[in-house]
């Protein structure tokens, strides 16, 4: 037996955290962070999200996977052994999404490559919470780091991949809707997770 493992994924200003953050609190799950959510992983995210530090692709996805090596070496697997279930805002599929369909790196390298770093794991469900560009870029309201400050036409194959990969694996992906109400998106997520999952979720929405 181990716990359950689950991503959220989705371009910037989506809303994937608060739910990230909110389904780990109603299961009583780990919550991390990509990049991020190790000691090595936060110093990484520093850099990786400073816009003012050129990073050329290759380089940005050979330091999102050693961010994510070590999440999973520290954090992600060891806790899951212990039967706990794990909620982390971002993964795998992130690294393919920005540094292969939107910034036009061989997918399978980038693939590969993010294998690699997890030693094979993946999530057990991942949720994309799927949001127009045009919405996402009306609802920032800090400074935009290096992924966020990019043009349009970046979300937009961005927001393309994301859907791309969810059709690939239905059965270990849901899409839902990100442009209702916060209560609306949460409903979604909640009886996304109970269908899928068979979890039973704590004060849900649902």
């Amino acid at each position: 037996m181990t716990g359950l493992f689950i991503a959220f994924e989705g371009g910037d200003a989506c809303g994937k955290t608060t739910q990230a953050r909110r389904i780990s609190e109603l299961l009583g799950a780990v919550f991390t962070r990509e990049p991020g959510g190790t000691e090595v992983g936060e110093s990484l995210r520093e850099l990786l999200l400073d816009a003012e530090t050129p990073l050329g692709f290759r380089t940005e996805a050979l330091l999102m996977a050693a961010s994510r090596a070590q999440l999973v070496e520290e954090v992600i697997r060891p806790n899951l052994e212990s039967e706990l279930h794990v909620v982390s805002d971002r993964f795998l599929a992130s690294s393919i999404v920005y540094q292969g369909y939107a910034t036009g790196l061989p997918l399978n390298e980038v693939r590969d490559l993010s294998i690699f770093a997890t030693n094979g794991l993946l999530p057990d469900l991942t949720i994309l919470i799927d949001l127009p560009v045009d919405l996402a870029m009306r609802r920032r309201t800090e400074m935009p780091d290096r992924f966020e400050s990019e043009a349009s036409a970046f979300h937009e194959k961005v927001r393309e991949g994301y859907l791309e990969l969810a059709e690939t694996a239905p059965e270990k992906w849901v899409v839902i809707d990100g442009s209702g109400s916060l209560e609306q998106v949460s409903s979604r997520v909640d009886d996304a997770i109970m269908n899928h999952l068979k979890l039973v979720l704590g004060n849900s929405s649902s």
